[in-house]
């Protein structure tokens, strides 16, 4: 049977499992034993369970249940609460004005979250009503809230970015770091747009008339030490090599539940309902990586990956051509996939594709995620569209129309990252 025969059973049967309702991690493992069982002559029930003991007892992976649990302990405490008052009196003079609230609050929530449906929802409870109540339009408020919250796949501890290197066999600290340049980027082009979109529409911004002066504006920032100096200690630690990322997540759950503590949210049950968060959410991720997997070394033995890696050398794309046919083709399973499911369910047949032209798998992990980004903000299925959604009982082409044109900055930033890959590599390079 060719390689094009087989790839097109493998993809019919993933897409009909999927189709039908059955779990990703079940559809990754029914293809698999379908590539063993129908094309090799391996041992199924052997290759399965060395495999997935194998890819599950990995202590990288410890890090994945500790980052989520912090994560679960900071969304269940008054975090968002003092974002919001300590962010405020810095932002009311800028062109924009508090709309840049929403940007740096999902920005240093998600350094503490990795979560972008977390951070959306966290961020958006508080600033809509209270963005809504001042008057600020409601499509600017929801599109910077809906582009912001993805900053929690790209802005280390992140959860998406620990699964790609589960998954590809890279070091986690370093993706971690080569986060930090093209997270703060992003950040950048939101700002600068909302501060350009207030120059321009200066007249559909209510009037803030409350002003701080330094020492006014430095007394409600103290309301930010707290978790500034949990995500120094957390990246900072990782960065400097005092710590791993499974160590700096240990050290991550302590102080988000001392800080929890002090600020009088922590309950015994806010405590279980946390720790309860992130077993659900960590035993489906965990699930997921086990299929994947599998699936990965099944994909092995039939030879597809190989196969398809020369497939594409021998057709003489560039290195730009290639990624821009990754970027169409990761954006499309976003828009019916989450952003694990996607990275988990391709790496095994991407990696050697990327490989073959030279790319760099530390660098292709942070242009994954962008895309995986750009897929959150996405109809039908973006993730972060339904959280807005349900927040602003808006319908969902409505929530994406605001989310358009922070769409096409994370494209604009995909497309620098490209030109100057050293956005990622320059902070793992000199750490």
């Amino acid at each position: 049977m060719s390689i094009l025969t087989l790839s097109i059973i493998l993809f019919a049967l993933l897409f009909l499992f999927l189709g039908s309702g059955l779990w990703v991690a079940l559809s990754l493992l029914g293809v698999g034993m379908a590539a063993m069982a129908l094309f090799t002559d391996a041992p199924l029930g052997l290759v399965m369970a060395t495999t997935i003991w194998g890819h599950g007892n990995s202590w990288a992976l410890a890090a994945l249940p500790l980052f989520i649990w912090m994560g679960e302990i900071l969304f269940r405490s008054k975090l968002s609460e003092d974002m919001f008052t300590g962010l405020s009196p810095w932002m009311n003079r800028l062109p924009g004005r508090l709309l840049h609230v929403n940007i740096f609050g999902c920005g240093i929530f998600a350094a503490v979250s990795g979560s972008s449906a977390a951070t959306a929802a966290t961020i958006g409870k508080l600033s809509i009503p209270e963005l809504a109540k001042r008057g600020y339009p409601e499509r600017m408020v929801i599109g910077t809230l809906a582009g912001s919250a993805t900053l929690g796949l790209l802005i280390p501890p992140s959860i998406i970015l620990i699964v790609y290197g589960v998954a590809t066999e890279q070091s986690i600290a370093r993706l971690f770091v080569a986060g930090i340049l093209p997270g703060l980027l992003l950040v950048s082009l939101f700002v600068g747009y909302v501060a350009l979109w207030g120059l321009m529409n200066k007249n559909s911004l209510p009037r803030e008339d409350t002003r701080y002066s330094l020492r006014e504006k430095l007394y409600h920032s103290r309301r930010l030490l707290p978790v500034m100096g949990l995500i120094a200690g957390v990246i900072g630690s990782i960065y400097a090599g005092i710590a791993s990322p499974t160590d700096a997540a240990a050290v991550g759950v302590v102080l988000a539940l001392v800080m929890s503590w002090a600020s009088g949210s922590l309950t015994w049950e806010s405590f279980t309902e946390g720790l309860m968060g992130a077993m659900v959410t960590s035993c489906m991720i965990a699930f997921i990586l086990a299929g994947a997997s599998f699936l990965t070394v099944a994909m092995g033995f039939t030879g597809i990956p190989r196969l398809l890696a020369e497939w594409i050398g021998g057709m003489g794309l560039s290195t730009y051509t290639l990624l821009a046919a990754l970027t169409v083709f990761f954006v499309i399973m976003g828009c019916f996939l989450d952003g694990i499911s996607v990275v988990v369910l391709t790496t095994s047949v991407i990696m050697p594709m990327v490989q073959q032209v030279g790319i760099d798998p530390l660098w292709f992990g942070i242009f994954v995620v962008i895309v995986v980004e750009m897929s959150q903000i996405t109809p039908p299925v973006g993730f972060n569209l339904f959280v807005l959604q349900s927040l602003t009982g808006r319908n969902i082409l409505t929530v994406a129309r605001a989310a358009l044109p922070f769409f096409l900055l994370m494209l604009l930033a995909l497309a620098l990252i490209v030109v100057l890959p050293e956005i990622v590599t320059f902070l793992p390079e000199n750490m």
